[in-house]
């Protein structure tokens, strides 16, 4: 995730990175002018035909069109900002128990095998949403080792395991009572959850009908514009379609970019980042 100040607006306006809307659709906006020019170039120069109000028309399609990218927008966001409120709840929840922990603990080494597997799932969350688990990026710790961890298609689940193993050989110890369990536990089972939303989140695109449609749709419209804009226009319509072209396809494309938010895309959520603060969190609470 790119981190930027939204008050700078001259640098904002005159910024550009590779994950910019203009750079991805600029071979689009060339051939978009290319098409432009030629048909304008018949119209005026060779055929001399002479269309009447097709601007019209496109102004009515084009709400129709703007209402349905604002849709699509809006539920694209609402998946990144509820991805946001999740990853979030990790981190209260992850300090959480490392607080209560910390207090019902006496032994070092508990701590720090705690310590382990807590960050070993927050890590193992954050890859699974992505590419899968990697072996060479969990920690090993006293009684578990990274391939116990890795032996399963769901590494965070493998991790949970862990552990609710180590709690309730606790509770088995003696060391935490039934009622300690049952102030832990909230934050034992909002793991899970949380990572469940985030899988429904990943595995649920916006529906295909929907998407195709409104794929088409944005396709005829910008494609029928310059035989209507030539005419009304003139060569000037080469700048006007080009702008349209970007401005309604830049929209389609940021929302496509928002709505799996947990990539390393530059506007995905800094789940690595987030990581690293619940690492440093645990690193203090747990010694």
């Amino acid at each position: 995730m790119i981190i930027y100040n939204p008050k700078d607006w001259w640098k904002l306006i005159f910024a550009f990175h590779k994950s910019d809307t203009f750079r991805k659709m600029m071979p689009g906006i060339i051939g978009m002018a290319i098409l432009t020019g030629i048909i304008a170039y018949l119209e005026k120069e060779v055929f001399h035909v002479n269309f009447k109000n097709t601007t019209t028309i496109h102004a009515l399609v084009g709400f129709v069109l703007s209402l349905l990218l604002v849709f699509r927008t809006n539920s694209a966001y609402d998946r990144w900002w509820e991805g946001r409120k999740i990853w979030g709840s990790f981190v209260n929840n992850s300090r959480n128990l490392a607080l209560k922990l910390s207090e019902l603990l006496t032994d070092t080494q508990d701590k720090k095998r705690f310590n382990i597997l807590i960050n070993n799932y927050i890590f193992a969350s954050k890859e699974h949403l992505r590419n899968g688990v990697k072996a060479q990026d969990l920690q090993s710790c006293d009684k578990y080792t990274v391939s116990e961890m890795m032996n399963g298609q769901h590494v965070p689940n493998m991790i949970m395991k862990f552990i609710y193993r180590e709690i309730y050989a606790l509770l088995d110890k003696k060391i935490i009572s039934h009622e300690m369990l049952i102030t832990l536990n909230p934050e034992l089972q909002s793991f899970t959850d949380n990572l469940g939303a985030c899988e429904r989140i990943k595995k649920t695109p916006i529906p295909y009908s929907y998407n195709i449609f409104l794929k088409k749709v944005l396709f005829i419209y910008i494609a029928s514009m310059p035989f209507g804009f030539a005419m009304e226009f003139g060569y000037w319509s080469i700048l006007i379609v080009s702008l349209l072209f970007y401005i309604f396809g830049s929209i389609e494309l940021i929302a496509e970019e928002i709505e799996d938010p947990f990539g390393r895309d530059d506007n995905d959520l800094p789940t690595d980042e987030i990581t690293k603060n619940i690492a440093h969190n645990l690193n203090e609470i747990l010694v």
